[in-house]
């Protein structure tokens, strides 16, 4: 129709985000195991304290005040560098926006999250993508692609959707190699999930120096996907940037209660850890058992697993046979990986009835 309003070029070019899905085609409900939810579910301290949440009709605390300074001290973080969002998603758009345009360029790794793509065009800015390395991350790769235009590069450590993890020798090289106005952003969304001991040292960099903002969510090992909150940190710079142009209300009053009581309660996300290691070591080492099956599964350190499917079973019948044995697992063609499925860690039980699914499948197409 003449005359009527008309979207920015660049806002064609993005390709809606596609969540995991919850049924199956016919619209029957499936075991979830395709959005990497905690499968012990939220803290009971959290659940309680929804009920003790400010009404409904208050505008929550713009600054999330008290939830902040929880994070701070679970993370040895001053509070004033941190910002909340609504879920880290928020963030990193945020971090695009606030940092690139048009004429700039974005980089993140193929087989990156695809938001990294959504929020480099939504600003107008031109996403560049780093070849892998075996489906991980190549720092020379990386480095390779940094021109007078890189103004962001969007890391996932560890990676979504295929669990890889840099480590913090790796880290740190990548950003000495950087120009000094390049935003590094390093998305934390699993990082929980990550042994101490195996620290990237992402938190430190943030601390140190100007250009590293590190996002993290409590979608995951918190388990309060459906509150939608999340967190960064970095340079007080990068921090009031972000705060100008986040929304003002943007964590809902029993988000900032329940988050506030989970993160306290970090016996729990230690015991979801330690859920998660066992039982992604069990999957995997099931799979493997399999032997000339044609099935591998990538190293991971998040709660879930890349399997590629490299023998005569595919991964779309895999993800056909899963759901009518009633669950739902990620099948990512339009990211390139249509011979793979991300599958969630759940239970002990789901786990192994997976595994033996994939087994009997894997021999009946030999």
């Amino acid at each position: 129709m003449a005359n009527a309003p008309t979207p920015k070029p660049w806002i064609s070019e993005i390709h809606a985000y596609v969540p995991g899905k919850s049924a199956g085609a016919d619209g029957r409900p499936l075991v979830k195991l395709s959005a990497n939810e905690n499968p012990l579910g939220t803290s009971p301290a959290a659940l309680a304290a929804r009920a003790e949440a400010a009404p409904a009709e208050r505008y929550p605390d713009p600054d999330s005040t008290a939830l902040r300074a929880a994070i701070g001290e679970v993370h040895a973080i001053a509070p004033e560098r941190i910002v909340m969002g609504t879920g880290s998603d928020e963030l990193l758009h945020l971090a695009a926006q606030g940092y690139a345009g048009v004429g700039d360029e974005v980089i993140y790794v193929r087989y990156g999250f695809s938001v990294y793509d959504i929020a480099a065009r939504r600003c107008g800015a031109t996403p560049v993508v780093a070849p892998d390395a075996d489906y991980g991350t190549d720092v020379d790769a990386l480095l390779a692609l940094v021109t007078d235009k890189t103004r962001v590069i969007f890391l996932a450590n560890p990676n979504n959707p295929t669990g890889s993890y840099l480590p913090k020798g790796d880290i740190a090289r990548l950003h000495a190699a950087l120009p000094a106005d390049v935003l590094l952003v390093i998305d934390q969304a699993y990082g929980e999930y990550v042994a101490a001991v195996d620290d990237d040292g992402a938190l430190a960099l943030a601390e140190a120096h100007g250009n590293v903002l590190v996002t993290r969510t409590f979608s995951k090992i918190y388990g309060l996907a459906g509150e939608r909150i999340g967190w960064a940190t970095g340079a007080p710079a990068l921090i009031d940037t972000l705060n100008r142009i986040r929304g003002p209300f943007n964590v809902s009053n029993s988000g900032q209660a329940m988050a506030l009581a989970a993160v306290k309660d970090q016996a729990f996300v230690a015991h979801a850890r330690e859920h998660n290691r066992a039982e992604r070591a069990r999957f995997v080492a099931a799979l493997n058992a399999l032997g000339n099956h044609g099935l591998r599964p990538l190293p991971s350190e998040a709660n879930f697993v890349l399997v590629l499917f490299e023998g005569k079973l595919s991964a779309e019948a895999a993800y056909n046979g899963l759901a009518e044995r009633g669950y739902i697992v990620r099948w990512l063609p339009n990211q390139g990986l249509g011979h793979a499925l991300r599958i969630t860690i759940g239970t002990a039980a789901q786990m192994d009835n997976i595994a033996l699914a994939l087994r009997d499948m894997a021999e009946a197409a030999k």
